[in-house]
């Protein structure tokens, strides 16, 4: 069970970093068309797009919504680690 926890934790770090890397990304617009860019675009777009409609683009140009993305993906990965070790201590 603690292997499977630690795989998860991998994932839920490895999602993390392509989403920074897809926040750094959309700042050089020269990348969007890389092969990388739409990879991580096409698993961190439909994420990002859940938050976007909450909280639009301020002024046009500076969106804030992934900082609540980060802070919801590191509160289901907390919920999710602390339900299996629960599980794992039955």
């Amino acid at each position: 069970m603690l292997g499977l926890i630690q795989i998860i934790q991998v994932l839920f770090q490895i999602y993390f970093i392509m989403l920074v890397v897809r926040i750094i990304g959309s700042w050089f617009p020269d990348l969007q068309y890389t092969t990388f860019m739409r990879f991580v675009g096409h698993y961190t777009d439909p994420y990002l797009n859940f938050f976007r409609r909450f909280i639009p683009p301020l002024g046009g140009i500076l969106d804030i919504s992934p900082i609540l993305a980060f802070f919801c993906l590191y509160i289901l990965r907390s919920l999710v680690i602390r339900c299996l070790f629960f599980l794992y201590s039955l």
